[in-house]
């Protein structure tokens, strides 16, 4: 409901409205991080944070006083904060983190880019809190500071005064996603801002100069729409690196430095070794048909629906449902992304996954009752349509040899 109240707002606003593959490549990251969720339920920071607190809490702050929620709010901040930094000035948890950076436009589909590895990593920083903070209280709070984020990725909210020197605002956040030289390893808060204020990490969003409005993105732009090579693509730069880099104290610096190390400079980089980026800037977007983008989004819903039966269901399903779930998300997203890359295989990908689906429903008349003819209907026309653009490209192709 968020994101289309922010759509109206776009649109009356005449700002432009968020690209297709952008979006789709935002949402997906988000299906793809919890994948792993229909596999294995991801307790280990709850289960964690308990052991801790059930066998070396030094004392137990009382759950029932309001002193001890408003240190915990501002604890599980502290904690994100440090999180949060480490994971810009830390090459292997940058890895994982420049996922929810790789976007080039900035709107609260970008909140949903996230690392399918990040949070398997994450809850290490607010582990003290277990030897004296209540297991409910710290999860509550946890949870709020994740949620609180969702509302700032986004470009129709403006400077909110000084609130701005309290809490995160989506001018602060703005900056915080900006690849403008002012904009790098700035404004690391979740809730708060005054963490940046205190650790000189702060920097207020500049509005007095065109050239000076946020660019959006990394340094170094992905340029591609494949799921797999926007979560892992970092990790293997660090691995190549590493290969090539002469020297083991190189090697190790290369995975514990900032991304921006290179032998010879201080432990971040230097930024001036940097692009020095302006705004305008343009944006990674290949052209396509328009039916291209009609055709995604279909699918795009259709993956979404999927996506939703998995989990609300992941009690029932059996193994093989749940794993045929994974693999028809983790197949769509990578189809769609290669059709918006324009890749010569993405037709061929493409017909290969509709015949596939077509065949399974076949196979499960009754997976979706009384939908899933309709549903077979739209796969096999899509296969139609995929086979009869591969037999015109391919027959091209042959009259232009001979």
């Amino acid at each position: 409901m968020l994101i289309v109240t922010e759509l109206v707002i776009l649109w009356i606003q005449c700002k432009p409205l968020p690209r297709v593959s952008d979006f789709m490549s935002s949402v997906g990251a988000g299906m793809a991080s919890r994948l792993t969720g229909l596999v294995v339920k991801r307790v280990i920071d709850i289960a964690a944070y308990i052991y801790i607190w059930e066998n070396y809490r030094l004392f137990e702050l009382p759950w029932d006083s309001v002193w001890t929620w408003i240190f915990t709010l501002l604890a599980v901040d502290f904690g994100y904060y440090w999180l949060h930094r480490c994971a810009h000035e830390v090459n292997f948890m940058w890895a994982a983190h420049q996922v929810h950076h790789s976007s080039e436009d900035y709107n609260l589909s970008t909140a949903l880019r996230q690392s399918i590895l990040q949070s398997y990593s994450s809850w290490i920083f607010y582990m003290p809190l277990a030897l004296f903070v209540p297991p409910p209280i710290y999860h509550v709070h946890q949870q709020f500071n994740l949620l609180y984020q969702f509302w700032i990725h986004t470009e129709t909210i403006g400077w909110l005064g000084p609130l701005e020197y309290i809490i995160n605002t989506p001018s602060a956040h703005r900056v915080h996603h900006g690849r403008n030289r002012y904009c790098i390893d700035k404004n690391y808060g979740g809730t708060f801002i005054f963490f940046d204020i205190l650790f000189g990490t702060y920097e207020a969003e500049k509005r007095d100069h065109l050239r000076d409005k946020v660019v959006f993105g990394l340094l170094h732009p992905i340029e591609s729409r494949n799921p797999f090579y926007i979560q892992f693509c970092h990790w293997w730069y660090i691995i190549t690196t590493i290969w090539n880099r002469p020297g083991l104290t190189n090697k190790l610096k290369t995975l514990v430095y900032g991304p921006g190390w290179e032998p010879g400079t201080p432990r971040l980089g230097l930024l001036a070794n940097q692009p020095d980026i302006h705004y305008p800037q343009p944006k990674y977007e290949t052209p396509v048909p328009m039916w291209y983008s009609v055709y995604s989004i279909v699918h795009f819903a259709a993956v979404s629906v999927v996506n939703q039966i998995a989990h609300e269901n992941r009690s029932t399903l059996s193994q093989f449902d749940i794993m045929v779930s994974i693999i028809f998300i983790l197949a769509t997203l990578t189809c769609l992304g290669s059709l918006f890359d324009k890749r010569w295989y993405a037709p061929y990908l493409e017909l290969l996954r509709c015949l596939a689906v077509s065949c399974f429903l076949l196979y499960k008349l009754d997976l979706f009752q009384g939908f899933t003819f309709p549903v077979l209907i739209m796969f096999a026309t899509s296969a139609v349509i995929f086979a009869t653009i591969i037999l015109r490209h391919n027959s091209a192709m042959t009259k232009k040899v001979e």
